[in-house]
């Protein structure tokens, strides 16, 4: 989960190991006892257990989870690369403060509903939601980077000069006192819809994820891959995407994904004849989807359930079928690759049994099958994660049993709690850019205007849509430019006609794409450093492998059978269309032809490509012409191929 707020650097495997050096002694008991407490009050929180007869109100509560976690982003992510190995003494005050204040704000809830805080409070108050305001944006810069510091600060000062802005950007201007209460105390800025998201729904799934890895399930899904795919031809690169898929689909984390199965994949895809770029490429493609992969999918998915008001089943099922294209396009690819250039598998000697991986890893197929069910067939979504987590927890103690029981359980709560607090540290400034668009009034205007601007024609608006996430994605958290796009683009679309998860899937999609895009490329910086290729090489590589991924928003919006919208006969009708496209599409790409098993020509790679692309589009005369197109390449071919074997 924690990717999406992970620093733009190329370092992030450092920067994680000077997070683990630096939460030590005194930090690390401050880190623990905070976790600790934070998690027991969700717990008690979401399943109504009144502990000692206890459970604030809501508000209350959103206090509480800010101040115990973002005092954990302060001591576990250092002001600057200088402080990466130790916890100096402003960390130490910003960390009592940010606890204090949020604290005092808990037990102060009835005082700023009845008396009005909100709007005008005493100094004392206005004072400490000042604080709040310049801690939140100091944890973005923390967690977030530069960038991002900047659009907050921007967005958090926007209500005090609105009503001197141009056009569509007017709107209600507010003094300083009412700027920081409406940010601090209001319930649409700091503790709005990003951070109840975390809250209510989004913990569950990061201790699913953290209990994942943590009892080993991590590498039974690098074994099963390797089982499954590894002896085929190409292997490496292909137990390197079912992998990242497995592994991404249920921590939700691009460049841990990377960093953890590219350590073990990207090695062995170069030993077996992988250039270095392509190892590269195809595992930051593959961690890339995995974030996109359900049941799990990123923390934004979330977000994106909260805004659109839908249960989180429905965002996961509409999903499912645009990130099985993606993982089958990457498999296809790569296959192509394997055969064009003569590319074996790892021997099955070398490999692990199927039967005996299934044997030790039964208990996480069992517990993701858990998961999606209760997912699927309860409504109980915020809940359902803790119960699954309930049985990794016990297998990691089961396999521990040896070492000391104590071990796994420390080793979670402190990931889930520096998790928890990057994702706090992030979504609280975050929470401000769409507080000051919901106060001013701005976020609506916006939208009008950029309908306005694209003159009706919903194609224009798309690309406008598209061309602003890709902008943002590169400058700001995937779960940042969501929030932003969700509240300024998607109505915009919604609007314009369009599905309104399609339009919601598209801005997430688009601002993923920043992943394996250069300049920015973060899954493929990563990816290079531990291939040792050029970086902006391996993110170019990686765009071309990943080129599906720029098509996939377009596709589902314009024909929403593919987010399983429709009756089963179209929906099934779309897929096969989708899929056929993608053979013809890789194949121009890889220059490689299935059933006639050789290399594409160059006229038959651009027919098969304007083909594939035809088949793309939801209508009849356009299918037509990317089948007969893949009828004219086969059909040539196998001609030409009788005719040699008469000759």
């Amino acid at each position: 989960m924690s990717s999406q707020i992970i620093p733009n650097a190329p370092g992030a495997a450092r920067f994680w190991q000077q997070e683990a050096q630096r939460i030590s002694g005194a930090a690390w008991f401050a880190v623990m006892a905070l976790s600790t407490v934070g998690i027991a009050i969700i717990v008690n929180q979401i399943f109504n257990l009144q502990i000692l007869g206890w459970r604030p109100i809501s508000t209350a509560y959103y206090y509480i989870v800010l101040g115990l976690f973002m005092p954990v982003a302060f001591l576990g992510t250092p002001a600057r690369q200088a402080d990466a190995s130790r916890v100096r003494w402003y960390d130490w005050v910003l960390a009592v403060a940010a606890f204090g204040i949020c604290i005092f704000f808990s037990t102060r809830t009835d005082a700023i509903l009845y008396q009005g805080w909100e709007f005008e409070a005493p100094t004392y108050v206005i004072v400490m939601a000042t604080c709040l305001v310049l801690l939140s944006l100091e944890a973005v810069r923390r967690c977030a980077g530069l960038p991002l510091l900047i659009i907050c600060a921007i967005f958090a000062t926007f209500p005090l000069y609105t009503g001197h802005m141009p056009g569509f950007l007017w709107g209600a201007q507010m003094s300083f006192s009412e700027t920081v209460l409406s940010h601090s105390l209001g319930v649409e800025s700091i503790i709005g819809i990003p951070l109840r998201v975390i809250a209510d729904l989004l913990i569950g799934f990061i201790l699913f994820g953290v209990a994942l890895t943590v009892s080993g399930g991590g590498a039974f899904f690098m074994d099963l891959a390797s089982a499954l795919m590894g002896h085929a031809r190409g292997g490496p690169a292909k137990v390197a995407i079912l992998s990242s898929g497995f592994f991404g689909s249920l921590s939700g984390s691009v460049i841990s994904n990377v960093i953890s199965t590219g350590s073990m994949t990207i090695p062995t895809m170069k030993k077996c004849g992988y250039p270095a770029t392509y190892a590269g490429a195809v595992e930051s493609c593959a961690s890339t989807g995995g974030a996109l992969m359900p049941p799990v999918m990123g923390s934004v998915a979330f977000v994106m359930a909260s805004f659109m008001n839908v249960p989180y089943a429905d965002i996961m099922v509409a999903a499912t079928v645009p990130a099985l294209l993606f993982y089958l396009v990457l498999l296809i690819q790569t296959d192509c690759y394997a055969a064009r250039n003569g590319l074996k598998g790892l021997p099955r000697d070398q490999l692990p049994k199927l039967w005996l991986v299934l044997r030790s890893g039964w208990i996480y197929l069992v517990s993701l099958i858990a998961l999606v069910w209760l997912l699927l067939a309860t409504n109980a979504e915020a809940k359902a994660p803790f119960y699954i987590t309930v049985l990794l927890v016990l297998t990691a103690l089961w396999r521990a049993r040896k070492e000391g029981i104590g071990k796994p359980i420390v080793t979670m709560i402190l990931e889930v709690g520096t998790t928890i607090g990057m994702l706090v540290g992030v979504l609280a400034g975050v929470g401000m850019v769409v507080g000051s668009l919901a106060i001013t009034g701005v976020g609506n205007a916006f939208s009008r205007e950029l309908l306005q601007y694209a003159g009706g024609n919903p194609y224009l608006l798309l690309l406008f849509g598209a061309a602003t996430s890709f902008i943002l994605g590169m400058g700001m958290t995937v779960s940042a430019c969501y929030i932003f796009l969700a509240v300024v683009l998607a109505p915009a679309l919604t609007e314009a006609g369009f599905s309104q998860m399609a339009a919601h899937l598209f801005i997430l999609y688009w601002a993923m794409l920043s992943y394996i895009t250069p300049p920015v490329a973060m899954a493929a910086v990563a990816a290079a450093s531990i291939a040792k290729a050029p970086a902006m090489q391996t993110g170019v590589t990686a765009m071309r492998l990943g080129a599906l991924l720029f098509v996939l928003p377009f596709l589902f919006v314009l024909n929403p059978n593919l987010i399983l919208e429709g009756d089963a006969l179209h929906v099934a009708m779309a897929v096969g269309t989708a899929i056929v496209s993608i053979l013809m599409l890789s194949a121009a790409s890889e220059r490689w032809i299935y059933v006639l098993n050789r290399s594409a020509r160059g006229w038959e790679a651009v027919v098969l490509l304007i083909g594939g692309l035809c088949l793309l589009v939801p209508e009849r005369m356009s299918d037509l012409i990317g089948f007969a197109a893949l009828a004219l390449v086969m059909g040539h071919g196998l001609l030409t191929r009788k005719k040699e074997i008469a000759a």
